[in-house]
């Protein structure tokens, strides 16, 4: 039996291997975790409202996932050779060329990953075909998760910026940031998910692979990685073009700045090869996304850093010349000979639309799209806080510091403001370089502050001027100003200057906001779920005949709808939120825009069953513009060339008189029926139902239309809680006249 003086000794070295850290490592090692979990418990906040996937594309999405985990990617049957026949009747959708394959895939191998640990995705046993499945389970808490990974991939963008506290203060922001939250909270299953993700995993990547304090073999290995994240966000999110050309900015700028090195020429060949390698074997991208336009800046900056190579190496003149004659030359007949076969590629409209603004003007289904309109100025000040604020207040430190990563965070952060500006729907690019410039002014405003409270207090002789002015207590009182800053923006809100108007944190609103078909598809916010659109949905898979090849039923409706119905009804349409067969969509509009009679000639072309149209209004069968279809009529009219003012220059089958001629409409004013408008089947549908739901009757006299199934019931109008607004979902069973 060992002695006591042995036990002791023993214990004394198994103290001398303890772990040892610092106090400061110990709370950074803290603090990740806690920014992590926030940032997923933010997130998670609509379960309240059911565990939904939200909006429309989510849906599309996880059906792509769904068939992929069923058939995989190649084969007969696999995913790059699927037609979807449940969607654009009867033509179909050649999925893998009109979508991205990077969420789809990442999904359905993060779903194997888990089904392969034995890890559950259905926690209990459900009745619902969608929540007893462990793969649509997957797809609504994805989101959460890739925005909780995002935040630790900024934590070491920032850190790599400009220490641990700007990561820290970085992964805080961006898991606090309202724009972010919106297209990552619990059920927003779309590309945005690992758009932000892919960027910032690229950023990270790249600026270490220039980076000339590592080794040779590191820096290789960093621009592998940066290629290949590059290629993935290529094969993912059309936004994409935006690092690509941004890259090939700040490699110009450092060429320019006389900052060029060839370890910048080996990893900017490296990255766009490896990314031009996974993008071509991508069926939607394919050889074609070689030649857009917006690939030609890098080939222009490639060939740039090319002659600063040769500048470094040829050793007379004379070299120098000749070798840059003779890559101008092989440049300029590669040029001629790719535009004389037409083969370098314009711009599609949405992303043309967003270099010029104007663009969209010039087509109806683009400007349709509310996430397509520019933002206001007001608006980042909503989203951002006084992050807003502050960005110019980093932009001047990063400018300060002139490295490398503050470099490219300027050209991002001033690229970022211009592209957010003239699209409200990419506020979410901007965000994650608002949080590394918002954390980096911080901290370095506070920095000489925290250093002063930091120092021991001593007596000098005589104080100084500035001494005076720095003190403890003006430090201090600081430090403390910028916490009222943050609480005004994370805990008051923004808007704390709208007194009762307030709507408060802008953070809490947005993750508080329900999904979409949990608020029956209606912009006014509900107390609790609305289950119109759900109920209505359940109704169409149980109460009719399959879609084809096994049954007859195929649904219209405005091209919104068209992922809910086919995700959760499990029935055919016409149309879904894509918008790559225009011509069917402007089908659609001139059906809802005819009247009857040529809407049915339509409809009998594309042997349509049912036709489905939502609206909105009060308990009193006033029309409130919440969401339905009587804010979406001059789109259905505009898109197939049609003219809206005939049909009604108030809204759909009502004109407005400006009795006192002042250009505005008030209580002096009156209204009139618009007989055009009245007649179109769209008015006539959506007027049915209202009267049914409200008064138990109907003036309109339906022609070949007849009610299938309405979400209300009649005579008793019931608006969502905690609202006044009445969502009303109306399915028709068509009647097609005889032959």
């Amino acid at each position: 039996m060992p002695s006591v003086e042995t036990i002791i000794a023993g214990l004394k070295k198994v103290q001398a291997i303890r772990l040892k850290t610092s106090h400061s490592s110990l709370i950074k090692g803290a603090l990740i975790p806690i920014i992590l979990i926030i940032a997923f418990s933010v997130r998670l906040l609509p379960i309240r409202w059911g565990y939904y996937l939200s909006e429309f594309d989510p849906y599309y999405q996880y059906r792509q996932v769904k068939y992929i985990t069923e058939h995989g990617l190649y084969g007969e049957n696999g995913w790059i050779e699927w037609r979807d026949f449940m969607s654009w009747y009867p033509y179909g959708n050649r999925v893998a060329r009109t979508t991205y394959l990077g969420l789809p895939l990442t999904a359905a191998a993060l779903y194997f990953a888990l089904d392969g640990l034995g890890i559950q995705l259905v926690p209990s046993p459900s009745l619902d075909p969608l929540l007893s499945d462990p793969v649509y389970n997957l797809c609504v808490i994805f989101p959460v998760i890739m925005a909780t990974a995002t935040c630790l991939v900024i934590y070491f963008v920032g850190k790599d910026l400009g220490g641990e506290s700007v990561g820290l203060l970085a992964a805080l922001f961006l898991a606090l940031d309202s724009s972010y939250i919106n297209r990552t909270s619990l059920g927003w299953f779309d590309d945005e998910t690992i758009g932000i993700f892919g960027i910032l995993l690229f950023v990270l990547f790249f600026l270490r692979s220039i980076d000339e304090n590592k080794p040779l073999k590191t820096s290789l290995q960093y621009a592998v990685a940066a290629g290949l994240s590059l290629g993935y966000l290529c094969a993912s999110w059309g936004a994409s073009r935006y690092p690509v050309v941004m890259t090939a900015m700040f490699a110009l700028v450092l060429l320019v700045a006389h900052r060029y090195s060839s370890r910048l020429l080996l990893s900017y060949a490296i990255i766009f090869l490896l990314t031009l390698l996974v993008a071509v074997n991508v069926p939607y991208l394919g050889f074609g996304f070689i030649y857009e336009v917006f690939f030609l800046p890098v080939y222009a900056v490639l060939f740039a850093l090319l002659i600063a190579e040769i500048n470094q190496r040829a050793k007379t003149s004379r070299q120098k010349l000749t070798y840059i004659l003779i890559l101008l030359s092989l440049v300029i007949v590669l040029a001629v000979f790719l535009w004389s076969r037409g083969m370098i590629k314009g711009l599609e409209t949405k992303f043309l639309s967003v270099l010029n603004p104007f663009v969209r003007f010039e087509s109806p289904i683009v400007e349709s799209v509310a996430e397509h309109r520019p933002s206001a100025w007001g608006t980042f000040y909503y989203n951002f806080g006084v992050g807003v604020f502050f960005m110019p207040v980093g932009l001047f430190f990063a400018s300060v510091m002139a490295t490398n990563p503050s470099l490219f965070m300027i050209i991002f952060g001033l690229t970022s403001i211009f592209f957010a500006s003239s699209m409200i729907r990419l506020n979410i690019i901007m965000s994650p370089v608002l949080s590394l410039l918002w954390a980096l002014g911080v901290v370095r405003l506070l920095r000489p502050f925290i250093l002063s409270l930091m120092e021991t207090p001593q007596a000098p002789r005589q104080k100084t001027r500035f001494g005076r002015i720095l003190g403890r207590e003006t430090a201090a009182g600081i430090v403390a100003m910028m916490f009222i800053l943050l609480t005004l923006t994370y805990v008051v809100g923004a808007d704390f200057i709208a007194g009762p108007l307030a709507q408060g944190a802008r953070v809490y609103t947005q993750a508080f906001a329900p999904t979409t078909i949990a608020s029956a598809g209606m912009s006014a916010k509900p107390s609790s779920i609305s289950r119109d659109w759900i109920d209505t949905l359940i109704w169409l898979r149980e109460n009719t005949p399959s879609s084809p090849p096994y049954g007859n039923t195929v649904v219209a409706s405005w091209w919104d709808y068209g992922y809910w119905i086919t995700a959760m009804a499990n029935r055919t349409t016409l149309a879904d939120n894509g918008t790559w067969n225009w011509t069917q969509i402007q089908q659609i509009g001139l059906m809802f825009m005819s009247n009857e009679t040529e809407a049915i000639k339509i409809l009998k072309k594309y042997d349509v069953t049912h036709v489905i149209v939502f609206t909105t209004f009060d308990t009193q069968g006033r029309i409130t513009m919440a969401g339905g279809d009587e804010g979406k009529w001059e789109w259905m009219a505009k898109i197939p060339g049609l003219d809206p003012k005939p049909f009604g220059n108030y809204t759909l089958g009502l004109d407005w008189i400006d009795v006192n001629k002042n250009g505005q409409v008030d209580s002096s004013d009156t209204t009139s029926a618009n007989k055009l408008g009245e007649n179109t089947t769209l008015y006539k549908l959506m007027r049915y139902g209202r009267e049914v739901t409200v008064y138990g009757y109907s003036s309109v006299k339906l022609q070949y239309f007849e009610e299938a199934h309405f979400s209300q019931e009649h005579g008793s109008p019931q608006a969502a809680p905690g609202t006044s607004v009445v969502p009303l979902v109306c399915v028709y069973k068509v009647q097609y006249p005889e032959t």
